[in-house]
């Protein structure tokens, strides 16, 4: 038997996604990556802890992305927010967006967008009219455009508070 590292092929994800993780520089799960994403794959709740830089989003964006893949499949109409995650401050939401951009690159058919207060919101209520899968949100401006009814959670499955 051999102590190779596995590489994320064996995670058995979208090929899509595949080729988008390997471009982000992930070859070999981190450790946290290792532990999680097969356990959330199978549809566990999982919390994670980790020092910063060892890969703790994509521990959580892999799990998500394959989930919308594997829906997308069947869905019709407009799309519905199927993840949600929220985090206390813009950078990381703009960050943790971004990272989900990335490993969806190749995903026609998964949209990501982020809201955060300091800013009108006009543009931020534009994308979410157009429908998306992920939604990354900081607490005020979430609640702020719940109140507003500009956000509906009838198709959410996955919710990550960081």
């Amino acid at each position: 038997m051999s102590n190779e590292p596995l590489g994320f092929d064996a995670f058995k994800l979208n090929k899509q996604l595949l080729d988008a993780v390997a471009e982000s520089g992930y070859t070999v799960p981190t450790p946290i990556q290792e532990q999680t994403i097969p356990l959330a794959l199978a549809g566990h709740d999982v919390l994670g802890i980790a020092q910063t830089g060892t890969g703790k989003t994509a521990a959580f964006a892999i799990p998500i992305i394959q989930q919308i893949y594997n829906d997308v499949e069947q869905e019709k109409g407009k799309k519905k927010i199927k993840a949600l995650v929220v985090t206390p401050t813009r950078e990381l939401a703009i960050q943790i967006a971004d990272n989900f951009v990335e490993y969806t690159k190749y995903a026609r058919n998964i949209s990501t967008t982020v809201i955060f207060g300091g800013v009108k919101q006009g543009k931020q209520t534009a994308r979410l009219a157009k429908g998306v899968d992920v939604l990354v949100a900081t607490p005020g401006r979430l609640l702020d455009l719940i109140n507003q009814r500009f956000i509906w959670f009838f198709q959410l499955s996955m919710l990550f508070n960081l």
